[in-house]
């Protein structure tokens, strides 16, 4: 796989993870809103009242020129309906009023990242300058916040040097990481020594994260992943997944139509098409418009 920035595939993966990793660190960011109204505002959108939550907010934000965090909300609903355009307007004004907010920055990150699709190649070039900027300014904001750093880490990993990327930037991220949560550093250090195939140290450091919480769903499945990817270990690989399939999948992790995805992967690097077929057929029973385990499939036959 190519590492280009420009690449089309690599900029939708990296943008995804970064959307997931800025939403999965703001799902559960809270904001100090001194009125009523701004509290009923905020209770509406965490109901998932959506319009009247706009409604609310845009009012207030009427009514305080100046409030960040109504205008911080009014983005994280236009992410909600997928008006990206609108989210980094309404970032970039929460930003313009208070600085000084790293759950902003991170946001600003992710809205950035969801206009990739629709941008031409000059375009995805800019957006991708924008993200990283809007991360390292949440890093220097909270040098421990390891969501904006999980961010830099996936940019680096995949941006050409050209553009401010390379592994050793991305690895000296991970390392920090390491010391601020040492789970997720391990996975993430996992992560990136499995894009430079160093395989043997990827396995190692997932079975650390397993040995010490055997029912860690991300590692389990990624175990599994790096397993189908790489064509090593496979038993450890689809043991993993099975353990995956056994659970509830977190809030943002892949789901089991990707676990039942990967073990079918597994089952064809073992020679098994008769297995692979029946995992790809429950991967779509989970999720009928699951692609992958669609061209998987239609490969398969």
């Amino acid at each position: 796989m190519s590492v280009s920035i420009f690449s089309g595939h690599i900029c939708n993966i990296y943008f995804m993870r970064l959307l997931y990793l800025s939403l999965i660190a703001l799902a559960i960011t809270t904001t100090a809103l001194a009125s009523p109204q701004s509290e009923a505002a905020q209770q509406l959108f965490h109901d998932r009242k959506d319009a009247e939550a706009k409604v609310a907010f845009g009012e207030l934000a009427k009514r305080e020129a100046r409030n960040a965090d109504a205008q911080f909300y009014l983005g994280r609903l236009a992410m909600r309906a997928k008006e990206f355009d609108a989210a980094v307007t309404h970032f970039e004004k929460a930003i313009s009023l208070d600085g000084n907010r790293a759950a902003y920055h991170l946001e600003l990150a992710g809205a950035y990242g969801a206009k990739v699709g629709s941008a031409g190649l000059l375009g995805k070039a800019s957006l991708a300058s924008k993200s990283r900027k809007a991360l390292e300014n949440a890093v220097a904001l909270e040098p421990n916040n390891v969501d904006a750093r999980s961010g830099l880490v996936q940019f680096y990993s995949q941006a050409p040097s050209m553009m401010g990327g390379g592994m050793d930037k991305a690895h000296a991220q991970a390392d920090v990481i390491l010391q601020l949560n040492p789970a997720r550093g391990r996975t993430t250090k996992a992560a990136l020594f499995a894009r430079e195939k160093k395989y043997d140290e990827a396995f190692a450091l997932f079975a650390i994260v397993l040995q010490e919480a055997p029912d860690d769903y991300n590692a389990l499945y990624q175990t599994g992943r790096l397993a189908a990817e790489s064509g090593v270990n496979l038993d450890v690989g689809l043991a993993a997944l099975q353990r995956c399939l056994a659970m509830e999948p977190p809030a943002g992790a892949p789901g089991h139509a990707a676990a039942h995805w990967r073990v079918g992967n597994i089952h064809e690097k073992l020679g098994d098409k008769s297995a692979a077929r029946a995992a790809y057929e429950a991967s779509l029973a989970r999720d009928a418009k699951f692609a992958q385990a669609i061209a998987s499939l239609k490969k398969l036959n």
